[in-house]
């Protein structure tokens, strides 16, 4: 049992540093071949995970020029379907059983980043707000999916790797299951990351820990099994 639980782990952590090292790039030109037939969606891309407030996290904020930057691309090759779909929660949201309350509507914490805000396009930039880890569940974007048939590729980014970038990409994988649909999911591994919570700090301040490299990429591999497609980065 002891083998189970100490060893095997141990050569699992080995597969996925080698694959996240090994990840290749992937041409803009080549995911959006049909530029009206593809999607960027970002998640939780806001100040309350980037630069103020309990959730804030250094490593998120690293990921905005990355997300800014293809975000640029992606309007420069004619993808004009963007979404951001942001926490924005009821000041007595259930989810802060679990969580400090965090990015309550009307505060600076759920404002979009300022670097998206001045995006050129910004303001053609449909932004859905969410009261949960569930960008699936009473958000509005399954009726957008419905709406848009012939949308079939997404691209998904933001944070966390773990919770919400991972729901958002695998409910746009299973309702694509469920409903037999052909539908390309993919997540470029520099625009998506998740907030560390090292141990040590963890028993200090009574919260859970967090280890944040390896549950990046335990959910990064979770999504590959599931048929979503990671890769190192957008071009």
């Amino acid at each position: 049992m002891h083998k189970l639980i100490i060893e095997k782990p141990l050569e699992y952590i080995n597969y996925l540093e080698n694959w996240l090292e090994h990840l290749p790039p992937q041409k803009i030109s080549e995911i959006a071949r049909e530029p009206k037939k593809c999607a960027v969606i970002s998640v939780d891309m806001i100040k309350g995970f980037c630069s103020i407030g309990p959730l804030s996290s250094p490593r998120v904020s690293a990921i905005i020029q990355p997300i800014a930057d293809l975000l640029e691309l992606a309007w420069k090759n004619n993808i004009r379907q963007i979404l951001f779909i942001q926490d924005t929660h009821e000041p007595d949201a259930v989810e802060f059983g679990a969580y400090p309350p965090h990015c309550i509507r009307g505060t600076e914490e759920a404002e979009t980043v300022d670097e998206f805000k001045a995006l050129p396009f910004f303001d053609q930039i449909l932004v859905m707000p969410k009261n949960s880890i569930a960008s699936g569940l009473n958000t509005g974007l399954n009726d957008w999916l419905v709406g848009h048939p012939g949308v079939n590729t997404f691209i998904v980014v933001g944070d966390c790797s773990d919770l919400c970038t991972y729901q958002l990409a695998m409910h746009l994988r299973l309702d694509a299951n469920a409903r037999q649909l052909n539908r390309r999911i993919v997540v470029p591994v520099n625009c998506v990351d998740t907030y560390d919570m090292p141990l040590k700090q963890a028993e200090k301040t009574g919260a859970v820990p967090h280890p944040a490299d390896f549950v990046h990429a335990v959910f990064l591999h979770n999504m590959l099994l599931n048929g979503v497609e990671i890769v190192l980065k957008i071009e």
